[in-house]
């Protein structure tokens, strides 16, 4: 019977609302923890998982041997892979697509990786405008692969006791 009259009151003054508000009232007057985004930047944890990016050799080669384990392991179904065989006898590709709307950077891809050909870049700044530009192509992963190769081997080196 107390349970029942105790309850009624709770609800008829409103005690939960009471309550909610009292926390609400003392963080208004608190400090506030804004960031104002393009002018400054919040620290990136290293494990973070960005834009895709294919790496090449010292030589300039390639790595992508296409041997297709980042395709069979992704989760999303989000890359596509084509491949011949070169005069040499070496297998390479000739298409290498990331569908990014599909893409949940998982990380799987870069694991996956025996020649250490595909990475996940911490660049998080990036937008598509027109339909279509969502796709990577084979061309576009290199490119930013070229434009970031220093970083991306500091990254690497850095994460060496880690993986």
């Amino acid at each position: 019977m107390f349970a029942k009259i105790h309850y009624y009151l709770k609800s008829f003054l409103f005690l939960e609302l009471l309550k909610g508000m009292s926390v609400t009232g003392r963080y208004f007057f608190r400090r506030k923890f804004t960031v104002q985004y393009p002018e400054q930047k919040t620290p990136i944890s290293p494990r973070f998982r960005g834009l895709h990016a294919l790496r090449r050799y010292a030589n300039g080669e390639e790595r992508c041997i296409a041997c297709k384990l980042c395709e069979a392991v992704c989760p999303a179904l989000a890359i596509t892979i084509e491949s011949e065989q070169r005069a040499d006898g070496t297998r390479r590709t000739t298409r290498y697509d990331i569908d990014l709307f599909k893409c949940i950077y998982c990380g799987f891809c870069e694991e996956a990786c025996p020649v250490d050909s595909i990475v996940e870049t911490n660049i998080f700044e990036y937008h598509f405008e027109n339909r279509g530009e969502n796709i990577m192509t084979k061309e576009k992963l290199l490119e930013i692969g070229d434009q970031y190769e220093a970083q991306l081997a500091a990254d690497r080196s850095a994460d060496a006791p880690y993986r």
